[in-house]
């Protein structure tokens, strides 16, 4: 499991995100990339990364279900992710 403070950075960075988004569009619509400069580094959208919503682990995302392979394999083999069954042929 990911360290409790890189989860709670990249929700930091989400939340900002989110409220810089309209003012980021106004400005980049307008063409005035200096305001666009002064906002803060982490309202950008490309420095959020993609988590595990219940490990908060980066590697092996899966963004159809927001969790990584680890986690999706144990739910799927447990049943708890609805029309997932594990393939046999």
């Amino acid at each position: 499991m990911a360290r409790k403070s890189v989860i709670a950075r990249e929700r930091k960075r989400a939340r900002m995100c989110a409220k810089y988004s309209a003012l980021r569009k106004k400005l980049k619509e307008e063409g005035d990339y200096d305001a666009l400069d002064k906002l803060p580094r982490n309202a950008s959208p490309v420095r959020a990364h993609n988590r595990c919503l219940l490990t908060g682990r980066p590697k092996g995302y899966m963004r159809r279900f927001g969790i990584c392979r680890v986690k999706f394999r144990e739910m799927a083999l447990n049943g708890l992710i609805p029309g997932v069954t594990k393939a046999s042929w």
